[in-house]
Parts: C-alpha cells; sequence; structure tokens
C-alpha cells in the first residue's frame, strides 16, 4: 500500500480523532464529577455549528464568528444547565437520559424552525483555504492542518489546567469522589456549571471548525455522540487523558476503516462492493475495540477513579 495515502490518512485521522476529544472533554468531566448522562450533549455541537454559520456570515469574518459562537453556546449551556439539567441530576440514570434525549429532539425542532430543514454553508477562512505541501511528498490541505494544531493546542491547554492548577486539582477531585470534594470545602456545584459550559464551548469550537468540511444540518450532532460516547468508555469516565487517546484511537481506526479497509479489499472484490463493505467494516471495527478495551481493562485505559 502507498505509503504517502497512508500518512494522508493518518493525518485525516489524527484531526478527527481531536475534534472527537473537544466533544468528549467536556461529557467525560460531566459524567465524571456528576454522574450524570447527558444525551444533548451533541445538540449543543449542533447549535454551535448553526451560530457559527450564521454569524460568520452576519459578520464576514469566519474567526469573528467563530469567538461569538462559542461564547453563545456557553451561555446557553449554563441557561440549559441551571433550568434542566440541575434537576436532572439528582433523578436516576433512566430519567437523566429520557430528560436529555427530550432536550436533544426539541433542540433538533427548534434548529429546524429557526434555520430551516436545507443545510447551511460555511466556508474556511481565505487563508487556509489551500493547500500545504508536507514533506515534498504530497500536498495537504491548510485548514486540516490548522485543526490538528487548534486541537493539540486545547489538549495540551486542557491537560495542564487539570494537572497543574488548583481549579484542576479541585475538578479531578470532584470527577474522583465527589461527596469527599465537597466535604473539603469544593464548591462542587459551581465546578459543575464551569465544565458544562467550558464542554459547551468546546462543542461550538469542534462544530465551527467541522463546519467547513461537514454538512452544518439538523441532527448532525447525534451520530458524533455516540462515537464521543464510545471515546469515553475506551478512555474511563472521568479521565482527560483517557478522552484524548480514546479519541485519537478511535478517529485512527475509523478514518482507517473507510479509507485503507475498501482498498485491500478491492483486491478480492469489486470497487462499489469494497467500498459498502468498507464502511461497514469501520463501523464494527470502531465497536470492537471498545468491546476488546473493556474486555482487558473493564474501566477504560486511563480511569479517573483509584
Amino acid at each position: 500500500m502507498d505509503g504517502v495515502l497512508v500518512l494522508e490518512q493518518s493525518l485525516n485521522g489524527l484531526q478527527f480523532g481531536l475534534m472527537l476529544f473537544l466533544l468528549a472533554a467536556g461529557l467525560t468531566l460531566v459524567f465524571g464529577i456528576m454522574d450524570m448522562i447527558n444525551l444533548a450533549h451533541g445538540s449543543l455541537y449542533m447549535i454551535g455549528a448553526y451560530l457559527a454559520a450564521t454569524l460568520t456570515a452576519a459578520t464576514g469574518s469566519f474567526w469573528f464568528g467563530l469567538v461569538l459562537a462559542i461564547a453563545a453556546t456557553a451561555v446557553l449551556a449554563v441557561l440549559l444547565e441551571r433550568t434542566v439539567i440541575r434537576r436532572l441530576v439528582q433523578r436516576d440514570h433512566l430519567s437523566q437520559v429520557l430528560g436529555t434525549f427530550a432536550v436533544l429532539l426539541m433542540a433538533n425542532e427548534a434548529v429546524r424552525i429557526i434555520w430551516g430543514p436545507q443545510p447551511l454553508a460555511l466556508n474556511p477562512p481565505a487563508a487556509l483555504a489551500g493547500p500545504v505541501n508536507l514533506f515534498g511528498l504530497f500536498d495537504y490541505p491548510a485548514y486540516r492542518l490548522f485543526i490538528i494544531g487548534v486541537g493539540l493546542a486545547v489538549a495540551l491547554m486542557m491537560y495542564w489546567v487539570i494537572t497543574r492548577t488548583r481549579l484542576g486539582m479541585q475538578v479531578r477531585a470532584g470527577a474522583s469522589n465527589r461527596e469527599m470534594a465537597q466535604a473539603m470545602g469544593a464548591n462542587v456545584n459551581g465546578l459543575f456549571t464551569g465544565v458544562f459550559a467550558v464542554g459547551a464551548g468546546l462543542c461550538a469550537l469542534a462544530g465551527g471548525l467541522l463546519g467547513p468540511l461537514l454538512s452544518v444540518q439538523v441532527g448532525m450532532g447525534e451520530s458524533i455522540l455516540i462515537l464521543a460516547f464510545v471515546v469515553i468508555v475506551i478512555g474511563g469516565i472521568g479521565s482527560i487523558r483517557g478522552a484524548l487517546f480514546g479519541s485519537l484511537l478511535v478517529g485512527l481506526v475509523d478514518t482507517a476503516g473507510r479509507t485503507l479497509v475498501p482498498l485491500m479489499l478491492a483486491q478480492f472484490m469489486g470497487p462499489q462492493l469494497a467500498s459498502s463493505v468498507g464502511s461497514a467494516t469501520a463501523s464494527i471495527l470502531i465497536y470492537l475495540l471498545m468491546a476488546a478495551v473493556l474486555f482487558f481493562k473493564p474501566r477504560g485505559l486511563f480511569p479517573a477513579h483509584g
């Protein structure tokens, strides 16, 4: 198999994995700190993408539109947490699943009412619209390289905050043992609100950055939400390090399954059949990966507890 193709698809997998990390990071901390299953997390990703597309068109600047979308989504998340999520935290997991699933459905209908059923266009900034030659071997989209850079920067910043600051220590304490953290004086409810808002902002960042690559449309959060849950199961609930490693694993496996596996299967069957079988194989590989990790490490690769 062509080494250049493998390198190119590895970069694609890295880019997709880092965007998954932006979604999974907030989700895993909310789950770890408050034991809260939030199916509405994907809706924040969708709303962030729609706001980014709308505000970019209104301001004429991709960067300004993205920053405003992140801020607006974070504010919306605080309102959601104060009015709905905080009440669901006191309920059992079934109530949380049903309640946040209802929020997801209402968000989809609200987006359809406000923006209509047709997808929105979101173009990348002109400065990043062209390709960049890598190692003199192949051209790679500059915008995808930018996404990789942003993802790595956010991951490093979150690692520093979580592991090197007092706030991060309180977040880790809340994720490991909420009751003990409260007994030691940590404002766990305030931490939860802050983590929920930051997680929503990261969702909006991911939605705004992926908007030029994927379609900004109603329901776009559901499929990526499933992958985000797979990521936190693989990485370990409540663990930022686990979310990062799980995201990279899922991103690389998904990309390899959708691009490299069909090429290998094409040697033995027709191109159309190889493409359809390869796409199905990619989905299967992700869940096989999750099953294998859970078999050997039932609490994930890097569990926050214990």
